[in-house]
C-alpha cells in the first residue's frame, strides 16, 4: 500500500482485453505475474492508461475483486469520478467486493487536475475514505513547488505518498527535498511517472521510485535499483538502451496501442486490443516499433524474448 515508507516501482497496468472486448480473466493473472517476476513493489490498475473509463462500475468491481482477495501484490486502484458522491460509492464497492475491509494491500487513488480541485480532493478525502492518499502533478498545467504539493502535504495528513508527473520536474523535486531538510514540510516519499523519461535523473534528485506504465517494468525497476546502489553509468546506459522505445510510448493517441502491442509480443497480454474509442497501430507503426525492439534486443536481451506459446 502507499504510506509514508513507499518505495520502488509500481507498474501502471493496462487492463487486458480480448479481441471481441472483453476483460481477460486469464491476462490479467499473466500480467500481474509478470510484474511479480519481475520484481515490482505494487501495481497500479484502473489507472488512466488501464482504461478505466471504458468500463463499467460492474465490470471495475469484478477486475478489481479477484486481485484483492489473493493480493499477489500491493495495489493501488484508481477510482476517479467527476464527483466525490461517485468516487465513494466505488472505493467502497472496491472494498466490499474484495472481501476486505482494511487498505493493507490496497490503497484508493483519486486524481484531480487543476489547482482547486486536487486541494480540495485532499481536504475532503473524508467523504472518500482514509485510503485517498495519492496526490498527482498533473502533465497539463504548471504548477509552483512552493505552493501547491506544499499547501496538500502541509494540509492534510492524510496525504502520504506524492506522485510526481509534472512538467518541468527535476527543478520541483529538488525544492521539495529542500523544504523537507530545512524543516519546512515533512517528507513524504515521492514516485515519478511520465513513462520514467527522466528516471535516472530524478532518483538522483530524490524521488523514492516511480509509478508509471512501460512495456518493459524491468528496466524502471533495474534503474531504480542501480540508481540506489549509487551505480550511476549503468543507470544511466540502461535508461538510454531503452529511450528511444519509451518515447515512441508517449506519442498522445498512440502510447497505449504501442504499449499493449508490445507486451502482446513478450507474451504478457494474449490482444493488444483497446476498447473503443482507442487507437490501434497501423502496419507502419508496427513495423517501426519492432525496428526498435530489434534494436533495443542488442542491448538487453529481454526485448529479444519470443511470444510465450501459451498465449497462441
Amino acid at each position: 500500500m502507499l504510506s509514508v515508507d513507499a518505495k520502488g516501482v509500481f507498474p501502471i497496468a493496462p487492463t487486458p482485453f480480448l479481441d471481441d472486448g472483453a476483460i481477460d480473466a486469464a491476462g490479467v493473472d499473466r500480467m500481474i505475474d509478470h510484474y511479480v517476476a519481475a520484481g515490482a513493489d505494487g501495481c497500479t490498475i484502473l489507472g488512466v492508461m488501464g482504461e478505466a473509463p471504458k468500463l463499467d462500475q460492474d465490470e471495475a468491481i469484478g477486475f478489481v475483486a479477484p486481485a484483492l482477495r489473493a493480493p499477489k501484490l500491493p495495489f493501488i486502484v484508481g477510482v476517479s469520478t467527476p464527483g466525490f458522491a461517485a468516487m465513494r460509492v466505488v472505493a467502497r464497492r472496491d472494498g466490499e467486493g474484495s472481501g476486505r475491509r482494511d487498505d493493507r494491500s490496497a490503497t484508493v487513488a483519486a486524481h484531480r487536475r487543476s489547482d482547486r480541485d486536487s486541494l480540495r480532493a485532499s481536504r475532503r478525502s473524508d467523504r472518500v475514505g482514509h485510503s485517498l492518499r495519492h496526490s498527482r502533478l498533473s502533465a497539463r498545467r504548471h504548477h509552483d513547488a512552493d505552493r501547491h504539493p506544499r499547501r496538500i502535504i502541509t494540509d492534510n495528513a492524510s496525504c502520504v505518498t506524492l506522485k510526481h508527473e509534472d512538467w518541468p520536474g527535476l527543478e520541483k523535486i529538488s525544492a521539495l527535498r529542500r523544504f523537507e531538510n530545512e524543516g519546512k514540510l515533512r517528507r513524504v516519499p515521492i514516485l515519478t511517472g511520465n513513462g520514467g523519461l527522466f528516471l535516472d535523473f530524478e532518483m538522483e534528485r530524490g524521488v523514492d521510485g516511480a509509478m508509471t506504465g512501460y512495456a518493459f517494468p524491468e528496466m524502471l525497476i533495474d534503474v531504480v535499483r542501480v540508481s540506489r546502489e549509487r551505480r550511476r553509468e549503468e543507470a544511466h546506459d540502461l535508461l538510454d538502451a531503452h529511450l528511444p522505445l519509451v518515447r515512441y510510448e508517449q506519442q498522445q493517441g498512440a502510447g497505449l496501442a504501442t504499449r499493449k502491442y508490445v507486451m502482446m509480443r513478450r507474451g504478457i497480454l494474449a490482444s493488444d486490443a483497446q476498447r473503443k474509442p482507442g487507437a490501434s497501430l497501423s502496419p507502419t507503426a508496427k513495423a517501426e516499433v519492432d525496428y526498435l525492439l530489434t534494436r533495443l534486443a542488442r542491448r538487453d536481451a529481454r526485448a529479444a524474448k519470443p511470444v510465450l506459446s501459451s498465449v497462441g
